[in-house]
């Protein structure tokens, strides 16, 4: 668990709202990345910095046992354009703590780290928190995905 400083950013995707209730958010994130590949959503995303995917959780109620909304996407330098479908969001960054889960995606990588993030003692802001697909995540099979969790 590494302590940083994270700057502003813009994202563009598609999101979803969800909760973590009776499981919910497992099946409706799955669902929604099987849209954003399906429709080939990285190749519409105008403005993009690169191909980095992002999977920001934002919008909280009040923690992760409340309602957030899901985005899948990428980092723009303008908001000038939302396609049709897709949605914006503005991070004011701020202080994150960055850790990392490697193995297999189709393993139920990301949905354990995420259970064993909720178990730790972090004094969470509920802000945006987010995931990054980067080249290290293009292996499925042996994926090294990075966790971004707000922080006071």
């Amino acid at each position: 668990m590494k302590k940083m400083t994270i700057e502003p950013f813009k994202l563009i995707g598609i999101s979803i709202r969800t909760t973590n209730e009776n499981g919910l958010a497992t099946t409706d994130i799955s669902d929604l990345w099987s849209r954003f590949i399906k429709e080939n959503i990285l190749e519409a995303i105008p403005n993009k910095i690169d191909n980095t995917i992002y999977s920001l959780y934002t919008d909280y109620v009040s923690d992760h046992t409340e309602p957030y909304t899901t985005i899948i996407g990428c980092k723009v330098k303008s908001l000038s354009t939302i396609p049709k479908g897709m949605v914006w969001k503005s991070i004011d960054g701020g202080n994150y703590l960055k850790l990392t889960a490697k193995g297999n995606l189709m393993n139920g990588l990301i949905v354990n780290k995420w259970q064993e993030i909720w178990k730790l003692d972090l004094k969470r802001v509920f802000t945006a928190d987010f995931e990054v697909f980067g080249e290290k995540a293009l292996d499925p099979t042996h994926a090294e995905i990075d966790f971004f969790i707000a922080v006071k």
